[in-house]
């Protein structure tokens, strides 16, 4: 992942989703609160996720993409533990030769892309931003389908 050398404030600045005073303001919040600006950003209104989204894809150079309809290979991400879909929200998309595509919220999350490349298992690790209600869907589906595959077993 190639980060750029701009900040997100200053992509959302010059896209002009955004005035100095505002992120500013999101900047003293994020110091108070620890959370990812972004998110601070997304859930006062003052940006729509898709905004935010296309700013981290900018700063970042990361596709985005959505796993609404997309067809998952459950036995392929059955290969990967819960622990990193439930708690670190990274979904495993597909695999290529040598190469694992992982969706991911958040790319500043260093803790999630770290298990994700704990859990490619040598394989190269490719990273596309998903919007949280994208993500959410998947986790709830891959859920249901744990369910699925427990209530298999017990019969």
């Amino acid at each position: 992942m190639i980060r750029s050398q701009k900040k997100l404030g200053e992509i959302l600045l010059k896209k002009g989703l955004l005035t100095s005073r505002q992120i500013e303001a999101a900047i003293q919040e994020q110091v108070k609160t620890k959370e990812f600006i972004g998110n601070i950003l997304v859930k006062s209104g003052q940006i729509k996720e898709e905004d935010l989204l296309a700013a981290l894809s900018e700063q970042f150079n990361l596709s985005v993409t959505t796993l609404k309809d997309r067809y998952i290979d459950w036995k392929f991400v059955s290969t990967f533990s819960a622990e990193l879909l439930l708690n670190y929200r990274c979904f495993p998309v597909r695999r290529k030769e040598d190469a694992v595509t992982v969706a991911i919220t958040n790319p500043l999350d260093i803790w999630a892309i770290k298990k994700a490349e704990e859990e490619t298992r040598g394989f190269k690790l490719e990273l596309v931003l998903v919007p949280e209600k994208d993500m959410d869907e998947a986790v709830r589906r891959y859920q249901q389908y744990m369910r699925g595959v427990i209530s298999r077993k017990l019969e």
